[in-house]
């Protein structure tokens, strides 16, 4: 069971952020997420790799700061 489905919950906390912010990076971002009738599921080799190949990377401050 070392690379099951995650769900949204699961993989936020997995990456130590909130839902909205996977389902943003999902949208925005192209997140490898797999979509199983209304739900998203992920795989947590595919997670990885997109965060090592820059996917979650901040590509603009103005998401951090007001402007």
């Amino acid at each position: 069971m070392a690379n099951r489905w995650l769900s949204v919950e699961d993989i936020a906390e997995y990456l130590g952020v909130s839902k909205d912010t996977i389902y943003a990076w999902i949208s925005r971002r192209g997140m490898p997420a797999h979509r199983i009738g209304r739900l998203w599921k992920f795989k947590t080799d595919e997670i990885d790799i997109w965060v090592r190949s820059g996917g979650a990377a901040d590509s603009s401050s103005s998401a951090q700061e007001p402007g």
